[in-house]
């Protein structure tokens, strides 16, 4: 669950400072998808920067699965992010000497202290089958210059839940891709977010996807509204 509560978020600006967030409040439960939309310059990402604790705000809460991550110290955001929350950006960024399978591996590292062989067994059966669940296991051996945008993209997802957070954070996963792939991309997103409980917040510019999430926001000039909840129209 994602809990953001009355956040405001300021930037220094030579003598006074910007507001790119006021006062926005909004909950993502486990097993939905809230969308977020907005102009450029909106404050979209500033609040995806809260949502997953990389900035604190100048005041307001943020719960990330029952956790008030308000008030914790840079080293224990760094594990609440370690174990709780799971990043897709709009580019991929993989590896380019790795394999898709090893991606999931590498991002398996650096998330975990465990080392046992029981434990390391393990990590390769998750690894194998997110690849499969994202409808790559014939692909797991393939780098990324041999796969496409749109595989490039599911490899990415798959590395983000490798470590089974609670929260997904997803900054426009289908902006760089064409509309069938960017429609898989949204169908996988939303598919997965329901067989692992995840709480899943997304941002998009693509109007078109909005009616199948469970509910959407659009923010302007740092302000926050509620446009469409599925509960509501139901």
């Amino acid at each position: 669950m994602i809990d953001l509560a009355n956040i405001t978020l300021t930037y220094p600006d030579g003598t006074s400072r910007i507001t790119a967030v006021d006062d926005a409040s909004l909950r993502v439960n486990a097993g939905t998808v809230v969308g977020l939309t907005g102009p450029s310059g909106s404050g979209k990402s500033s609040l995806l920067a809260v949502a997953s604790t990389l900035i604190s705000p100048d005041r307001g809460t943020v719960t990330i699965d029952g956790i008030n991550a308000t008030n914790l110290s840079l080293t224990e955001l760094a594990e609440l992010r370690r174990t709780k929350v799971g990043l897709v950006f709009q580019q991929s960024n993989l590896l380019a000497s790795l394999t898709a399978y090893e991606q999931l591996l590498v991002m398996n590292e650096l998330t975990t202290q465990r080392s046992r062989r029981a434990a390391r067994a393990a990590t390769r059966n998750r690894a194998r089958n997110l690849l499969d669940a994202v409808g790559l296991a014939a692909d797991a051996d393939k780098r990324p210059a041999q796969l496409s945008g749109g595989q490039r993209q599911r490899v990415n997802i798959a590395r983000a839940l490798m470590h089974e957070p609670s929260v997904l954070i997803v900054d426009e996963p289908t902006s760089a891709l064409d509309q069938e792939r960017g429609t898989q991309i949204i169908d996988l997103l939303l598919r997965l977010t329901g067989e692992h409980a995840t709480a899943t917040l997304l941002v998009t510019h693509d109007q078109r996807i909005l009616p199948r999430l469970t509910s959407t926001y659009a923010m302007v000039d740092g302000h926050l509204a509620l446009v469409r909840d599925a509960d509501l129209v139901a």
